[in-house]
């Protein structure tokens, strides 16, 4: 028996002489992934699903179909979700999909800048001052705290969105004397919308759209200037296709229109939306929120327990103008915020 209680190591083989040891199977096999590496990974693929498919189509400078349009009204906010998918892909130790995830979460950060307008200086001197306000008053209910704010803004020109029979009336009538021209398309509930002008108005004619949208031609300063409404259908599902052709529709005015414009109101569409930008491409016109600045200010919604997260309320003015300030106001009754701009109208060059 051993003298040592503890049994002695068993002896190492001795090489003969003429014969090659066999070698020792070495332990190739990667260690099993655990559970929550496995747990990690798929969530990690889920969370990354939606900002990489919704970023490519910004990307590609293309809206998709349903859930992609209304996906995209939340794009910046979809670096949560995708810098979540890249903490779970570094915990599961999975260097491919961390990269994946890398590269989704700067595609869409990047997608998220905000935009500017490098073309924001008018053409020619200045002739006048002209301060634009656009509402969605939503279905009339914010009729009297827009009242109440034209009369301290004193604006000159206002749009005004989702303006039923009784919202007209009382605009028409409360405002007769800062904004006694209008045009306008009467209907109910959100078909009806107003444009109120301090200044003589005639031309008077409307987009066909859904939703109203009157436009007419101002004088102001001694420059003809069209203004025109706008309130496309928005791209709720199974509406989208609708939703790009009352846009285009915005698009084709601006297109063939020359001189002075302003097209103003609720386009229910944002900066990361083709069909919005597909506007803007034409040249004409410039978002004036985007030449001040502010093209990441929220406008929707205004109500409710979310914070406002897009900005769908516009002010597209054309060459002839220069962009002074933007501010956005609150209504009460209104799931939207207003747009106030202040614009310098150019005389010819």
């Amino acid at each position: 028996m051993d003298s040592d209680p503890v049994r002695a190591a068993a002896p190492a083989p001795v090489p003969v002489p003429g014969r090659t040891p066999a070698p020792v199977a070495a332990d190739t096999a990667p260690p099993p992934r655990r559970p929550r590496q496995r747990v990690a990974t798929w969530a990690a693929g889920l969370l990354l699903l939606v900002p990489a498919a919704v970023t490519a189509c910004r990307l590609l400078d293309a809206d998709g179909v349903t859930p992609v349009p209304q996906l995209l009204s939340f794009l910046p906010w979809l670096t949560v979700p995708a810098g979540l998918g890249l903490l779970l892909a570094a915990a599961a130790r999975r260097r491919g999909l961390a990269l994946t995830a890398v590269t989704v979460l700067a595609a869409t950060a990047w997608s998220s800048l905000p935009y500017t307008t490098w073309t924001v200086v008018g053409h020619g001197y200045p002739l006048t001052r002209v301060r634009v306000l656009a509402a969605n008053v939503e279905f009339g209910r914010a009729t009297d705290a827009l009242i109440a704010a034209v009369r301290r803004e004193r604006p000159g020109l206002v749009y005004v969105s989702e303006c039923d029979r009784a919202c007209g009336r009382a605009l028409t009538t409360a405002l007769a004397a800062e904004l006694p021209h209008h045009a306008s398309v009467e209907a109910d509930g959100s078909a009806g919308s107003v444009v109120l002008s301090a200044h003589p108005l005639r031309d008077r004619r409307a987009i066909p759209a859904t939703m109203g949208m009157p436009g007419a031609t101002a004088e102001i300063a001694g420059r003809s200037v069209r203004v025109q409404l706008a309130h496309p259908m928005p791209p709720v599902p199974g509406r989208v296709g609708l939703w790009k052709r009352e846009l285009g529709r915005i698009g084709d005015f601006a297109a063939r229109r020359a001189g002075p414009a302003l097209v103003a109101g609720d386009f229910n569409a944002s900066q990361d939306h083709a069909a919005f930008r597909a506007i803007l491409k034409e040249g004409r016109l410039r978002d004036a929120a985007w030449a001040a600045g502010k093209s990441r200010a929220a406008t929707w919604p205004a109500e409710g327990p979310l914070p406002p997260y897009v900005q769908i309320d516009h002010v597209l003015v054309s060459d002839e103008f220069s962009v002074e300030e933007v501010r956005f106001l609150d209504l009460a009754g209104t799931d939207h915020r207003a747009v106030l701009a202040d614009l310098d109208l150019r005389g010819e060059r």
